[in-house]
């Protein structure tokens, strides 16, 4: 199939190449008119954390979004002060309620209680009217420090940092990427055309991301996780195609010869690996997360553009511009990438892995779990305030706000449904559990605890403060706490009465232990189909079972450096971050599964060339050193373009982002290096010709092993 859709792109590359150009276009278009719909705060719940938030909704109790301008020190000036930002916010239509201001428990600091107009999805717009009353009277009473935080300034500054960052990654993946294929192939044009293709593979993804974001609402990450990955497999799979082309014309084959001929072997390559990354990545929905679901859908979306565009449009733009493509050549690097000369470095780097297989794979392999060890201790969080960087202005003073305010951090939730009639025995039951609550240092005092009901008299809440961040061992002790024990001895009496917790800390602790629950079961699903499609592919059981050994010995390893880095902050100031000791939560489990798709880019791509080595009647160790030598320039080429845009990631000032962007790039080095030079090749050498064993019904006929890829050709021709 792959041989027939180059032979028609090549025959009509005129209507190929604007078949594809129409349909970016079309792509483009849908985004425009549709946009990406955002997952809400409702769809994004888990657990009873999400129960109480739809019952929060259902009764009208949202808390309202609030701002605090924090003025120190107390005294006369900042009582004036305080009286000015409360005149001056209360004027402004996007505020509904400006409290009294409240003197802070040590006497230091006084704060005015903003309540803003918007809710929560539109309150980021509208804060900077806010912010701007702030510096307005900072500038009016220099001798004081008057500042604002809250949920909406928090935000808007984060994500323009983030914004800011991506920004810097777009500007330089592009020329980055560039600079690594122009010393891959010394050709201008040949260059440009991988890049090119990657680029229309992510615009085409984020307008079709667009239209099925109605089915599947955007968690928050799905344009910059398009980036990444459409980058990455853009550029590989383009580099796959044009590599093996360029190699058979080398041979002198004709354009046309050559093409098919990459279309039967580094095109079957990218159908199995982009149908590998797809079937991984849908491992993801199995978690029952809208953002998981998110990730996972644009994922499979930009890998499938990928696969279509290397099958279609790239043979097409190969035929049109046939020798040209190696133009115009860059003196140096064309020479020093076009020698002749037989390859020298690879065989030397697999020397030791095939002369003395035993004793590299037990070494290596050794190696590799010595690097994965850290992981066995890893520590999760969820990302919250306390993993924005301290850069951020709004984020010292969000610091400075809770440690003089407590109970402006994070806070439980406590949401009651019972009959109407039950309304006032549900609030006589909420003070007593408030009242309760004044007798733990697991809850703040600062401030009264808030009790709401809806008109209805259906729902009731309790908002009371945690004086600790939402991710500590305290917090999620005072969560237990009023789990186990204070709600069952108060509002549980209440005949008829359901109860719910959130909050940051019930959020967190919820998301965790629905992780916790789904991991097994996705992780099975990702090895299990990956297995099954690597045997049928290569008519391997051995290859199946291989390709899971390797490509779970490179990730477990990549998590081990994580910890290194991150948890145990061993790279604090190379990457310039400050590091709270863990690792975010959602990071694990994507590495996991994209890292187990990814590797198998490089793993199908070699082991189809050992294949066909084999097939020639090579021995194992000739084949082996064969197939690794002639793909090295492909893989090794690939493999820096990903650990460039992955890098790139890794020097972004959001944690989650540099944790991600690290993880990939750790991951890619050590499955292009380690176990392509050493774990492979030794095991494969050790394994012979068991390395194709396969029950009876599993294998090819013999009249359809090719030897050749002309063979081949001419036999599905």
């Amino acid at each position: 199939m792959t041989v027939r859709i180059a032979r028609w792109s090549a025959t009509h590359p005129g209507r190929a190449i604007g078949g594809w150009f129409a349909f970016v276009v079309l792509c483009l278009a849908a985004m425009s008119v549709a946009g990406i719909q955002q997952a809400s705060q409702l769809e994004l719940g888990i657990g009873e954390a999400g129960r109480a938030d739809r019952m929060l909704d259902e009764g009208g109790l949202e808390a309202p979004v609030t701002e605090n301008v924090l003025i120190t020190p107390a005294g006369a000036d900042a009582d004036a002060a305080a009286a000015d930002v409360a005149d001056a916010m209360a004027a402004l239509p996007g505020v509904a309620a400006v409290g009294d201001p409240l003197a802070s428990p040590d006497g230091g600091s006084v704060t005015v209680p903003v309540t803003m107009a918007a809710d929560e999805e539109h309150a980021e717009d509208e804060v900077q009217a806010l912010l701007d009353v702030t510096a307005g009277v900072q500038e009016q009473y220099p001798d004081l420090r008057v500042e604002q935080a809250g949920e909406a300034s928090v935000t808007k500054g984060f994500f323009a940092l983030l914004e800011e960052d991506l920004g810097m990654i777009a500007m330089l993946s592009l020329p980055v990427t560039l600079i690594v294929l122009l010393v891959a192939f010394g050709a201008i044009l040949a260059a440009g055309v991988p890049v090119l293709l990657a680029i229309s593979s992510v615009a085409s993804a984020v307008g079709l991301y667009a239209v099925a974001s109605y089915a599947v609402p955007d968690g928050g990450t799905v344009t910059h996780l398009v980036l990444l990955i459409g980058m990455a497999v853009g550029v590989d799979y383009s580099l796959f195609y044009l590599r093996r082309e360029r190699e058979e014309r080398a041979r002198g084959r004709s354009t046309r010869e050559a093409i098919e001929i990459a279309a039967a072997t580094s095109g079957h390559s990218v159908v199995v690996s982009g149908l590998a990354v797809a079937v991984s990545m849908a491992g993801l929905y199995l978690a029952a997360d809208v953002n998981f679901a998110s990730m996972a859908t644009g994922a499979i979306l930009v890998v499938a553009i990928a696969v279509a565009g290397s099958l279609t449009v790239l043979p097409a733009l190969l035929a049109k511009l046939g020798h040209r493509i190696d133009r115009p050549r860059v003196p140096l690097l064309w020479r020093l990438t076009n020698q002749q000369r037989p390859p020298r470095f690879w065989p030397a780097i697999l020397r030791p892995a095939l002369r003395r297989p035993a004793v590299t794979l037990v070494v290596s392999v050794l190696a590799l779990l010595a690097l994965a060890a850290p992981a066995l201790n890893l520590k999760l969080s969820n990302p919250d305030e306390s993993a924005f960087p301290r850069s951020l202005p709004v984020m010292q003073t969000y610091d400075r706000l809770v440690e003089a305010f407590p109970s402006t951090g994070a806070a439980h939730v406590v949401v009651v449904e019972a009959p109407a009639a039950a309304a006032g025995e549900v609030r006589t039951a909420l003070e007593e559990l408030a009242e309760r609550t004044g007798d733990d240092d697991g809850f703040a005092h600062d401030q009264e605890p808030v009790i709401a009901q809806s008109d209805d008299g259906r729902f009731s809440s309790l908002r009371v403060g945690v004086p600790f961040g939402p991710e500590t061992d305290e917090a999620r002790a005072s969560l237990d706490v009023l789990r186990g024990d204070l709600i069952p001895a108060t509002v549980g009496t209440v005949a008829g009465a359901s109860t719910a917790v959130t909050g940051e800390v019930a959020g967190g602790v919820d998301y965790n232990d629905n992780l916790a629950s789904k991991l097994p079961w996705i992780i099975a699903f990702v090895l299990v189909l990956a297995f099954v499609m690597m045997t049928v592919t290569f008519r391997s059981v051995v290859v199946g079972l291989t390709t899971v050994f390797v490509n779970l010995l490179s990730t477990v390893a990549a998590f081990g450096v994580l910890a290194l880095v991150f948890q145990y902050s061993w790279a604090e100031g190379l990457l310039d971050f400050t590091s709270n000791g863990t690792v975010v939560v959602w990071i694990p489990l994507f590495l996991f599964v994209i890292l187990f798709g990814l590797s198998m880019d490089y793993h199908v791509f070699v082991v189809s060339r050992i294949r066909e080595a084999a097939a020639r009647g090579l021995p194992i160790r000739d084949a082996v050193r064969e197939g690794i030598t002639t793909s090295a320039g492909t893989v090794t080429s690939a493999a820096l373009v990903m650990v460039a845009v992955f890098g790139l990631f890794a020097a972004m000032r959001v944690l989650e982002m540099k944790q991600m962007g690290v993880g990939l790039a750790v991951a890619v080095l050590i499955d292009a290096v380690v176990i392509r030079a050493l774990v492979l090749p030794a095991l494969m050498a050790l394994l012979g010709s068991a390395n194709w064993w396969a029950p009876r019904w599993l294998r090819r006929p013999p009249s359809a092993v090719a030897t050749d890829p002309a063979t081949e050709l001419t036999r599905v021709g």
